[in-house]
């Protein structure tokens, strides 16, 4: 019949994929869509990222299915998942620990596209939109943090939120609008509650689908940095690409059983994570009248922490801190290099990747301490190095040495 697709496929399949291109879509993303051969280790935590994304939503589902966002019935709904709804606590440890090891695989995963160069052309776009589900990401867990409505997360809410009131002019009108009310209350809950659970999931998962879109119209980097585009056989195909399934379907499957072993021991054994992952002040109900001895956030968000107690003036902490979320968006740009990965960069690239990994992670190991002036000294000094390593990136990028990048990519570690 004239305008009818043509399909390869029988059965209920090929009647799906005459009215729908099931079949294309598979090739493309999947069967025909050809990823260098050289993937180690670091290519794991992209496809984990996805699977701890869906267990954040179905737990999330299960979740509101039994919590009141009410500033009176919060915590005791929390209290009721935990104790009386059947399996309950194992959906909110899924959940709750699910969060903190998605922030595990994203930042791995970033540090990965800073190792092999992930972002330069003409992967300018995988970058930014993967900043963008960072963004997306740190709103969402933010949000998920307060509802509990805990001695921590009602506290953690008033101070996170009190930033935006050191912006001049419109900031305490802008504090009261963002809570609804003069200190964090029912109409801050219920607001927190609908972006976590509908806005914000719905940007994440568009964000998601627009990430890979990109991707796979660009084709995925290696360790080697090289395009395997450059050079096919007479059909085609990429010599240094195989097909993503079954291969790399495989190999996920892989990472995916190690994964959730180390997930399921955390849930069963330690969910809680000495305090890390679930703070012991928020098993306490919030009380307005007796602030926490030491009000931190939780570990993902302590090294943009740190720099903001390492700045003496409120505002212009406020913006470090936003600053140095923001530089992550010019990395395409600031990076001057000729060559992608670090395996080809000379000295100085490598010297400067590391003091910036040091520095964040002691930014993230401060941002959880009391802070004291030697404390604060030093989440000066690494707020610093964390800054010069992207000022500085289009000078030590461009002058570093760099050793000849192979036609074809390499197998070795």
């Amino acid at each position: 019949m004239a305008g009818e697709r043509t399909t390869t496929v029988n059965g209920i399949l090929g009647w799906l994929d005459q009215r729908m291109p099931v079949v294309d879509f598979w090739n493309k993303h999947l069967a025909q869509y050809y990823a260098p051969k050289s993937f180690n280790i670091w290519y794991y935590f992209g496809s984990l990222a996805i699977l701890v994304l869906v267990n954040q939503i179905v737990t999330g589902i299960w979740l509101t299915m039994h919590y009141k966002p009410s500033a009176a019935e919060a915590f005791g709904s929390v209290e009721y998942i935990m104790r009386d709804v059947p399996w309950g606590w194992l959906i909110r440890y899924l959940h709750s620990t699910g969060a903190s090891f998605f922030f595990i695989v994203v930042y791995l995963h970033m540090f990965r596209g800073l190792m092999y160069g992930s972002y330069q052309k003409p992967r300018e776009l995988v970058w930014v939109l993967g900043m963008l589900i960072f963004l997306a990401l740190m709103a969402e867990a933010f949000l998920g943090y307060v509802l509990p409505w805990g001695q921590m997360s009602f506290w953690g809410a008033q101070v996170i939120v009190s930033l935006f009131g050191a912006i001049p002019v419109v900031g305490e009108g802008l504090v009261q609008w963002i809570q609804g009310d003069y200190l964090p209350s029912d109409a801050t809950i219920n607001r927190f509650f609908a972006l976590h659970v509908v806005a914000l999931p719905i940007s994440l998962l568009l964000l998601v689908v627009l990430h890979l879109g990109a991707l796979h119209e660009v084709g995925s980097n290696n360790p080697d940095g090289v395009d395997i585009k450059k050079k096919k056989d007479a059909q085609g195909v990429p010599l240094d690409g195989i097909p993503f399934h079954p291969y790399y379907t495989v190999k996920d499957l892989f990472g995916v059983g190690v994964f959730l072993t180390l997930f399921a021991f955390v849930i069963f054994f330690e969910p809680t994570f000495g305090d890390l992952f679930l703070e012991y002040d928020n098993f306490a109900p919030a009380d307005p009248m007796v602030t926490p001895a030491h009000i931190k956030p939780v570990w993902y968000f302590t090294p943009y922490y740190a720099m903001l107690r390492a700045i003496p003036d409120k505002l212009m902490g406020v913006i470090v801190m936003g600053a140095a979320v923001s530089i992550l968006f010019l990395i395409p740009w600031l990076d001057r290099s000729p060559v992608r990965s670090i395996r080809y960069r000379g000295p100085l690239t490598k010297i400067a990747l590391t003091l910036f990994t040091v520095a964040f992670v002691t930014l993230g190991y401060l941002g959880l301490q009391a802070g004291s002036e030697l404390q604060k000294l030093v989440a000066q000094i690494c707020t610093l190095i964390y800054f010069l390593f992207f000022l500085l990136m289009p000078v030590y990028t461009k002058i570093d040495a760099v050793k000849p990048v192979p036609d074809r990519v390499t197998m070795h570690d």
